[in-house]
């Protein structure tokens, strides 16, 4: 049987603010909502590929040594091996990908929005019968994601988020370029959170979302359940 296939999509974007800006504080993809559904779905026998939004080496945030799924990845070739240059997002063919998740990180708030590729890969993997998944802040690529019907994809879905109360408490909500938690309901997402820094997913058919970095260990054990014959 050939092994299912999952896409993990990366921000390039590497500073808090836009690209132009100077003296911003360093951002990235973050490396933990990487790592652990990595190694998860690998221990299922379900291969991962990756590709970030301008291809190359995509800035990295989130790096503890300590962890021991982080310091796997970044020993493996398949794993942080394969960031030295990935390809950009549409270069990937959504038909060989059983999922598409959008890993977080405060940078997809600056280029996953509005990013064709991203709409392309999420509405095909979808339509196809996949899963689409999304944490932290990576559900910015979900916020203009409609379906071939016109819908958007979270439209009637309960899914969460980096909610708007977190990023007020740490003084990035003037920051981001739009409100994540208000952008997705006004597209009729039916948002829930937890309190900050707990774990957090929520399930909505083939639609897999999570809250915050801490999430990062039940949502790989979401997507491999979704993913398992």
């Amino acid at each position: 049987m050939t092994p299912k296939r999952a896409l993990f999509i990366l921000t390039s974007h590497d500073r808090l603010g836009p690209r132009e800006a100077t003296g911003a504080r360093p951002t990235g993809f973050h490396l933990g909502e990487t790592a652990t559904p990595w190694r998860r779905l690998r221990a299922e026998g379900i291969e991962v590929d990756f590709a970030s939004v301008r291809g190359g080496r995509p800035p990295m945030t989130g790096h503890d040594p300590d962890d021991p799924d982080q310091r796997a990845f970044l020993a493996d070739p398949e794993g942080g091996g394969r960031l030295e240059r990935t390809p950009k997002a549409e270069e990937a063919d959504p038909a060989a990908y059983a999922a598409v998740y959008f890993v977080g990180g405060h940078g997809t708030m600056w280029d996953f929005r509005a990013h064709p590729a991203l709409h392309t890969l999420g509405r095909a993997v979808h339509e196809a019968g996949g899963v689409v998944a999304a944490i932290c802040h990576g559900p910015a690529a979900l916020a203009d994601l409609t379906l071939s019907d016109g819908t958007h994809l979270v439209a009637g879905r309960e899914l969460t988020a980096f909610p708007h109360a977190a990023e007020v408490a740490r003084d990035l909500a003037g920051v981001v370029p739009f409100p994540l938690q208000t952008t997705l309901e006004q597209r009729g997402a039916h948002f829930t959170s937890a309190p900050d820094r707990t774990p957090h997913a929520v399930r909505s058919g083939r639609l897999l979302t999570a809250q915050n970095p801490q999430s990062a260990a039940l949502l790989a054990a979401h997507l491999a359940d979704l993913l398992r014959p």
